[in-house]
């Protein structure tokens, strides 16, 4: 199933914006546009999964430096061939389960879409690969869907381990089944205590923790 994830993002990237576009959530995107950068903060930044860098952007507006990440080269290539005015931003094809020792290590770290197609059973995986690379006390900025009854895209299936799936549909008319989970503030603090900071909008979630 993850490498059709992949797959589906490469296929997607040339209308992977146009979800942006959407009346209904102009009013959650202004918020999000102003929370990430003021959480996340003016220091060095890792982006796990930047796709066509729609959130690159807003991110290095602040930022000194904003290392941007993904393992579909499609969409990135959309997001090196933006223009950044301050020159603070550098990419680089990763997996996000085994992110590089070459990369140093960052300050703070945002995932936008990302932690809703980690399957539950690789959470463990995916956060012992992003803290190796935070600073102790580095900010953590996660972003993602909320399932909005006749919004979103139904929930197709349900497998043993609880992770939730969705049957995408590209322009082209192909059909991809992708894990796609709605956690809730509950679950989060499971992961990451009491002292995580959860902001729940109409159509997103925001949470902030300290490594």
């Amino acid at each position: 199933m993850e490498s059709e994830l992949l797959a589906y993002y490469r296929r997607r990237a040339g209308e992977y914006e146009s979800i942006y576009g959407r009346p209904e959530r102009q009013a959650d995107l202004a918020i999000l546009r102003r929370r990430i950068p003021q959480r996340l903060g003016t220091g060095r930044v890792l982006e796990i999964a930047c796709g066509t860098g729609y959130w690159t952007e807003v991110i290095a507006r602040t930022a000194a430096s904003v290392t941007a990440t993904d393992l579909a080269e499609e969409p990135m290539q959309i997001a090196r061939s933006k223009e950044y005015a301050r020159g603070n931003v550098t990419f680089a094809e990763a997996d996000a389960y085994v992110l590089p020792e070459s990369f140093g290590r960052f300050d703070a770290a945002y995932a936008g879409f990302w932690w809703s197609h980690v399957p539950r059973e690789r959470i463990g995986e995916f956060l012992r690969s992003l803290h190796a690379r935070l600073d102790p006390g580095a900010r953590v900025v996660f972003m993602d869907n909320r399932y909005v009854e006749g919004n979103s895209t139904p929930i197709a299936a349900t497998d043993a381990a609880g992770n939730t799936y969705q049957d995408r549909r590209l322009a082209n008319g192909s059909v991809t089944r992708i894990v796609k989970n709605f956690p809730g503030a509950d679950e989060l603090r499971g992961h990451f205590g009491a002292s995580l900071v959860y902001e729940e909008l109409e159509y997103y979630w925001l949470a902030e923790y300290r490594r």
